[in-house]
């Protein structure tokens, strides 16, 4: 892991607040309108949750995701900073392009199936899903809100490296590599990062 980081993922805060809790060790992403012609890559092979409010609401997840986001909008920070409490560590990366396989993650996850669908089949078929470590942060770091993080985009710059050092894994090694073992028994074989 490195000691200090400065690259942010922009994830649903109740998705970020479902890593964090260790509901989910994976992220699914189509990518935003300002990721170019390509679409979503994995840039990083580690990033800071970078937690956002705006496209979600209790239908894009499970009745069992509704909680997190009860949670993020509780303790959603006073306008004009952003709290960057969780951290996540790529371990996998999947492309999917047979919408059937995304069934077989039901359960590790708390996105509604429409909400999987509708991201499956934006402009082309096909989702990136990436196993992720996930890693809380105490204290949580506070970062002014800025122009520059606007924009559908998954990554951010951030205009400093966090420190990494007060990082605690959400989940123990067991239960992650269980959590893994399964992500990876429901779509075979990753394709790394670059």
């Amino acid at each position: 892991m490195l000691p200090a980081n400065n690259i942010a993922f922009k994830e649903w805060a109740a998705i970020c607040e479902a890593l964090g809790a260790g509901r989910q060790a994976l992220i699914i992403r189509k990518g935003g309108i300002h990721e170019g012609r390509d679409g979503f890559r994995v840039a990083h092979g580690e990033f800071w949750l970078f937690p956002t409010y705006v496209h979600e609401a209790s239908t894009g997840l499970e009745p069992d995701g509704e909680p997190f986001l009860a949670q993020a909008e509780a303790t959603r920070p006073a306008a004009g900073t952003l709290q960057l409490a969780h951290y996540a560590v790529v371990t996998d990366v999947f492309e999917v392009h047979d919408e059937r396989r995304l069934a077989q993650l039901a359960g590790q996850h708390v996105w509604s199936p429409q909400t999987i669908g509708e991201r499956f089949h934006y402009r082309r078929p096909g989702l990136y899903v990436l196993g992720v470590r996930a890693f809380v942060c105490r204290p949580v770091h506070i970062v002014p809100d800025s122009p520059h993080f606007t924009g559908c985009r998954s990554w951010v710059d951030l205009p400093d490296a966090l420190s990494t050092t007060s990082l605690d894994p959400v989940l123990s090694d067991k239960e992650f590599e269980r959590q893994r073992d399964r992500l990876r028994a429901a779509l075979g074989r990753e394709l790394g990062f670059a």
